[in-house]
């Protein structure tokens, strides 16, 4: 799922949903950067964690 994302996506992390909903900053060789409201600039592994595509953030 991971692979679809492109930067301006908006995504929560399974396990942090505190972080809040995040923006894809860059999808590059499995290392996806994404933005959170709460956590700051966060580098994740796509292979350890499957990010959850927003589709109505509000």
């Amino acid at each position: 799922m991971n692979s679809i994302l492109t930067p301006g996506m908006r995504v929560r992390h399974p396990k942090m949903p505190e972080w809040g909903v995040g923006q894809v900053q860059s999808n590059i060789a499995g290392k996806i950067t994404v933005n959170f409201p709460e956590a700051g600039k966060v580098v994740i592994e796509s292979s350890r964690v499957d990010l959850l595509p927003v589709f109505d953030a509000q």
